[in-house]
């Protein structure tokens, strides 16, 4: 590998602190990794999950709690797909790794119509293959790649498109209550998760099912993004600090605000207040 210049390293050694900085404060503020756990953190070849699997074994290194990382990929038999790449990194790096082999290739290409998107049945169809292997092999945790912008994107995502309002929690219950997921970028930005992958040179695999189709509303939405931040500086900063502290009153959901009960609500506080003044 090619030496870095004096300039590159500094720079190297700046975005290493910040993420790991980052890193370090999701995993606290969201309690992602506790003593003994076995974390199965989840290896695609593009950058984000490169640079997951590099902060947390730095971050291992130096933990107050003990932890173990297992690196697992999902082989979804892509034509094309170069299946030496990831063994011969994680071989050169020294962590434990499994590579999951399914064919979900096949079946997305059988119940997608040409034209139409792959990725939601796509990422059903991992996401089921790698929980289910995260009971094989006693992972406590999985942890997946996304970032500060995924998160912001998929909220947006749903927004526009689902008329909900939900993200990319930074810890999740799976709905059968056998799997913890976390995200430990999701402090961190992608703009400074892809320059200090390009530093480190990883050898980065595209995803050519699914990633480089054109036209998708994700890329739409980030586009957007991308935009308001460029006019705006700070706007998506704030905008996540807005997904951490929500009013529920000041919303509309009356399955988690009580809404139809504020008169009774509104008496009780009277009440209080009465006695307040007559206790005085």
């Amino acid at each position: 590998m090619q030496e870095l210049l004096p300039k590159d390293k500094r720079e190297l050694n700046k975005l290493q602190k910040r993420l790991r900085r980052h890193v370090g404060q999701a995993i606290a503020d969201y309690n992602m990794i506790q003593e003994g756990d076995k974390v199965m953190v989840c290896l695609s070849g593009g950058k984000d999950s490169y640079t997951m699997l590099d902060i947390l074994m730095s971050l291992q290194k130096s933990a107050p709690i003990k932890f173990d990382l297992v690196a697992v990929n999902l082989d979804q038999k892509q034509p094309g797909f170069p299946e030496h790449i990831l063994p011969e990194y994680l071989v050169s790096i020294g962590v434990d790794y499994h590579i999951l082999e399914r064919d979900t290739y096949s079946i997305v290409q059988e119940k997608v119509p040409e034209g139409k998107t792959t990725c939601a049945l796509c990422s059903r169809l991992r996401r089921g293959s790698l929980y289910g292997f995260a009971e094989e092999i006693g992972a406590t945790k999985i942890a997946l790649g996304h970032h500060r912008d995924d998160m912001l994107e998929t909220l947006f995502l749903n927004m526009f498109y689902g008329g909900t309002l939900k993200s990319m929690p930074p810890k999740l219950l799976s709905d059968d209550g056998k799997n913890i997921v976390i995200r430990p970028l999701a402090y961190c930005v992608e703009e400074e998760i892809e320059a200090f992958s390009a530093l480190r040179k990883f050898p980065i695999i595209p995803c050519n099912l699914c990633g480089s189709q054109d036209g998708l509303q994700r890329q739409v939405i980030k586009e957007m993004l991308q935009s308001w931040e460029a006019q705006y500086p700070g706007r998506l900063d704030n905008m996540f600090r807005a997904m951490q502290h929500i009013a529920p009153s000041q919303l509309g959901d009356t399955e988690l605000f009580d809404f139809k009960n504020l008169e009774q609500k509104q008496l009780k506080m009277l009440a209080q207040r009465i006695d307040i003044v007559d206790a005085g």
